[in-house]
């Protein structure tokens, strides 16, 4: 992910798949545009050549709080700009398409100046804990998704559950344990 900022305009641009391993860097650079009031909110997917369950469903939820946010202050939704045919037909199949703007371009929006996007490493609990999340929120959005996710949805709510009890137990083993 490519990141640019200028005059409360942010442009991201995606290149390659996006997947549940960028969900969480994803996830969390949404979080910062709308906490920053960025005004203008443009997702380049011109070479984005594949979106998984995950990040789509990080995305709407992106969506849906850029737009809660903003159509107080009459800002428009998250913009998708150039989205490959393949990307078009995921987030119409998944009926989240109502979330975004789409727009086309003969080029990229992405300015000169950019900069790749922090990532961090993120713990298989909080990478299972965005990816129901995720799914959830799919779930949420669409009735027809459920047939889709609920099994999938079953399962990570019983990983992030193992991962979390998991973690807890190291905790309390780490501080039981005399310092040497």
């Amino acid at each position: 992910m490519l990141v640019s900022v200028s005059d409360r305009t942010v442009v991201v641009k995606i290149a390659g798949r996006a997947t549940f391993t960028s969900s969480c860097d994803f996830k969390m650079l949404a979080q910062q545009i709308v906490e920053k009031g960025c005004q203008r909110f443009l997702l380049d997917l011109s070479d984005c050549l594949l979106m998984d369950s995950t990040f789509l469903g990080v995305l709407a939820g992106a969506g849906m709080g850029w737009s809660a946010r903003n159509s107080a202050g009459g800002h428009p939704r998250i913009e998708l700009l150039n989205p490959t045919r393949a990307v078009a037909e995921l987030i119409s199949n998944l009926g989240i398409d109502p979330l975004f703007d789409v727009a086309s371009s003969a080029s990229s929006m992405l300015p000169e100046t950019t900069s790749p996007a922090t990532t961090e490493q993120h713990s298989r609990a909080e990478i299972s804990r965005t990816c129901l999340e995720a799914h959830q929120t799919l779930m949420g959005l669409n009735p027809a998704n459920v047939a889709k996710f609920k099994d999938v949805a079953q399962f990570l709510a019983e990983d992030v559950k193992r991962l979390e009890a998991e973690g807890a137990a190291a905790s309390t083993k780490a501080a039981e344990t005399p310092a040497s």
